[in-house]
């Protein structure tokens, strides 16, 4: 019988990171720049899945107060994928930001999301990053995606010092 392995959430460099996506992703490769990183392992200090966090993808939704999962990938261990949502959400909230987000393919179920206490907002995206002005090569999925997201409430305007915000605004 496959026990399930004790999974502890443990630091990771983006360098390390990217390295496990390469290996281990489905559809993406590795990104240029992150807020943090993180991995999961499990009791033998074997890491079994990596997450990186940074800026949000839509420039709607980078507002001061949103991050992004920009990867998360495993190598199919049990509650891994849950395990690093759930981490990626208390590292963001304890940094002072309000929302998360990240986006799967229709074709994914998001169980590891809902899990996770993530919620299911609606289509996005999809489509060419290909523009005349702006060449790219597509090598991701061009299809419509599902945006999920896990926040603590309404998102609000950040204050600067001028405007009345800050320690003592």
């Amino acid at each position: 019988m496959n026990r399930q392995p004790k999974l502890i959430i443990v630091p990771c460099t983006l360098d390390e990171a990217n390295a496990f996506i390469k290996q281990y992703h489905r559809h993406h490769g590795p990104v240029k720049g992150h807020k943090f990183s993180i991995a999961v392992a499990d009791e033998k200090n074997n890491i079994r899945g990596v997450a990186i966090i940074g800026r949000p993808v839509s420039r709607v939704l980078d507002d001061g107060w949103t991050l992004g999962v920009r990867r998360l990938a495993t190598d199919g261990c049990k509650n891994a994928c849950s395990a690093l949502y759930a981490a990626a959400w208390r590292a963001t909230r304890a940094m002072g930001y309000r929302r998360l987000v990240t986006y799967i393919l229709t074709t994914e179920p998001g169980t590891s999301l809902r899990a996770a206490g993530w919620r299911c907002v609606g289509q996005a995206g999809g489509g060419s990053w290909n523009r005349p002005s702006r060449p790219r090569v597509d090598k991701h999925p061009l299809q419509q995606k599902l945006r999920w997201e896990v926040s603590d409430g309404p998102i609000g305007h950040l204050l600067l010092p001028e405007e009345g915000g800050g320690v003592n605004g």
